[in-house]
């Protein structure tokens, strides 16, 4: 560890320098450099900023550094998350800037067993990262005691507000300490957000570094018109080039999510898929083998759209336009992170046009169209063959033996 790091202002402790530099992190963030600080001093604090931006360490050092002088044995703090990946990744976060001290976290999400959970929140664990829901569960059999919490944290409060987890949020406050420091994160900040946050903070700092509704400005963005049954087709055609090497596509649906997945693993294409009905196992397996580079691609629901930490993404594809423009900056903001550059294509059909107005205002710029010159837009859609969704694959994505599976790590 060098005698001085540009961390060394924020005031942490030497343990702690030396996690964040054992990382590679060789200087804060914005909203790292504005946080930290007030977050030390006992301060509530209101942070947004873009995605992509260290949220998650800005809250989570401070956390450390407070509790890690004091006796350890109580829950003394709670993280609030909206998705089961979200927890995870917060849970690693605490481990790998905890290095060296003695704070224990815990994760608790559904879809896992609740045994092991239940074992750590009686045993005091010192952090817990949880989804409201099987938070709430856990409360309702009294296996966890929040007597002794300190810090309580929202993260990405807007998704939660999102998914309708506002009544459950309200639930789990009113049983916390009233005397507690209150940590708000989000990427955008919407009006029932800073109502929420005005019934549960006292004297808040705002923290903006940057455009909240804004994407990483190092995104380069594109829109393919395409008709709807040639989406794949397209995708598939795109997804042969060098360049996409880490590729996540959104889709509106479950049922979309594993049709277009099944098709372009027979296009040759290592690809996985995450969404609700998948187990917890099998979406861990899933992001694993994206983060590994075993998949070229992950195709995902807006489960995906929150949380979702991996680097290296080359490309986001929007297979469906999001409903709302909020959504997209969400969605791309998984590529070009830490000041990466990244690609964000979007595929759009006339019905579409309303919903592409509605971002490209929110961005503030037109996003140029773009087509290839070499792919067939006029073919019709292909036979539907009864009891197989979607009939026989377009020729467009019949590839040849020369451009078959790829694999990419």
């Amino acid at each position: 560890m060098p005698e001085t790091t540009a961390f060394d202002p924020l005031g942490l402790d030497p343990v702690l320098l030396k996690a964040v530099y054992a990382m590679g992190y060789e200087a804060p963030t914005p909203i790292q450099r504005e946080a930290i600080p007030a977050i030390l001093k006992g301060r509530d604090v209101i942070g947004t900023a873009q995605t992509g931006s260290g949220k998650t360490a800005a809250f989570v050092l401070p956390i450390l550094q407070r509790l890690m002088k004091q006796p350890t044995g109580r829950t003394r703090a709670l993280i609030l998350s909206p998705t089961r990946e979200l927890a995870a990744q917060t849970e690693t976060a605490f481990r790998s800037f905890g290095k060296g001290t003695r704070i224990r976290g815990q994760s608790v999400y559904g879809g896992v067993g609740m045994g092991p959970q239940e074992h750590a929140l009686r045993g005091g664990v010192d952090v817990v990262i949880a989804t409201p829901g099987r938070l709430l569960d856990h409360m309702g059999r009294r296996n966890v005691d929040f007597r002794g919490l300190q810090v309580l944290v929202l993260d990405e409060a807007d998704r939660m507000l999102d998914m309708g987890f506002l009544p459950d949020v309200r639930r789990i406050i009113a049983a916390l300490p009233r005397e507690r420091q209150t940590l708000l994160f989000s990427a955008t900040m919407e009006p029932e957000i800073e109502a929420l946050s005005r019934s549960i903070m006292k004297d808040a700092v705002r923290i903006s570094v940057s455009p909240p509704h804004r994407p990483p400005a190092k995104i380069r963005h594109e829109v393919y018109p395409v008709p709807q049954h040639l989406k794949t087709a397209l995708l598939a055609e795109l997804l042969g080039r060098e360049d996409m090497m880490s590729v996540l596509v959104f889709v509106r649906t479950k049922r979309r999510a594993d049709r277009v997945a099944r098709q372009l693993n027979q296009a040759g294409f290592d690809v996985a898929r995450i969404h609700g009905d998948r187990s917890q196992s099998q979406r861990d397996s899933a992001l694993a083998g994206f983060r590994s580079g075993q998949h070229q691609v992950l195709v995902a629901t807006d489960v995906a759209a929150r949380g979702l930490d991996v680097e290296g993404i080359t490309h986001v594809v929007n297979y469906d336009v999001p409903p709302v423009p909020t959504d997209y900056i969400h969605r791309v903001g998984r590529t070009a992170r830490a000041e990466a550059e990244g690609e964000a294509i979007t595929f759009v059909t006339q019905e579409d046009e309303g919903e592409l107005r509605g971002i490209e205002k929110a961005l503030g710029r037109t996003i140029p169209r773009v087509t290839l010159p070499d792919f067939n837009y006029n073919a019709p859609p292909p036979p539907r063959v009864h009891g197989h969704e979607g009939g026989r694959r377009p020729q467009a994505m019949r590839r040849p033996s020369d451009r078959g599976r790829r694999r990419f790590r």
